[in-house]
């Protein structure tokens, strides 16, 4: 009956907590510092910290073309950085998928 299905659970779950699940080793670098670690994730994907390079030159083009009351060119950049923006965020997936698809193997 469903009353002796659901007593058996309940006896079962009784009995001890399930076995943990293990989670798959991470590689680990206790001894890195922010330097190391940095210059590490650049080697990984080169394309994030161009991208926020080309983002925050672009942001910094566009706001000194809107103080100096270029208000045509301020709004090209502004475009332009939410097309680098997007570049960046791209290849910040790009590499996470690249990495995991890597961990796979």
């Amino acid at each position: 009956t469903a009353a002796g299905k659901g007593l058996a659970v309940t006896l079962a779950m009784a009995a001890g907590p399930p076995p943990p699940l293990e989670p798959s080793p991470l590689s680990t670098f206790p001894e890195e510092g922010f330097a190391d670690k940095f210059l590490r994730k650049t080697r990984e994907n080169p394309l994030v910290p161009l991208g926020c390079l080309c983002t925050v030159s672009v942001l910094i083009y566009g706001i000194i073309c809107f103080k100096k009351g270029n208000t045509r060119r301020s709004q090209l950049m502004m475009r332009a950085r939410v097309i680098a923006q997007g570049c960046t965020f791209a290849a910040l997936l790009g590499g996470m998928a690249a990495t995991a698809f890597k961990s796979r193997q």
